[in-house]
């Protein structure tokens, strides 16, 4: 389901730089007042969240422990004060501790 962005209107019908953002089906129609508080308002035209190649979006799936273990890179994770354990790739030591 879309986010979309909605500006509130003053009493000319022009934005008044307020937004807020809302949950709606593809197939609702756009909201004419801002609910809760009735105030005009329209759907704002708004650059689309697509992950490119330095996004965060795409960050999170290139930084995955699926696809570091893919790179042949370890990765490991604290899991405790002073303990760590491995959760991407096979090299290394299953854990790692301060004590040892």
């Amino acid at each position: 389901m879309p986010i979309y962005v909605y500006e509130i209107l003053d009493k000319q019908g022009e934005p008044t730089g307020e937004t807020f953002e809302l949950h709606q089906l593809m197939k609702e129609d756009a909201l004419s007042k801002q609910p809760g508080t009735g105030k005009p308002c329209r759907r704002a035209i708004v650059a689309p969240a697509i992950a490119g190649k330095w996004s965060p979006i795409k960050e999170k799936s290139t930084l995955s422990n699926k696809n570091l273990e893919r790179m042949g890179f370890t990765k490991y994770e604290r899991k405790g004060n002073g303990y760590m354990e491995r959760v991407a790739g096979k090299e290394g030591p299953a854990s790692i501790s301060a004590e040892d």
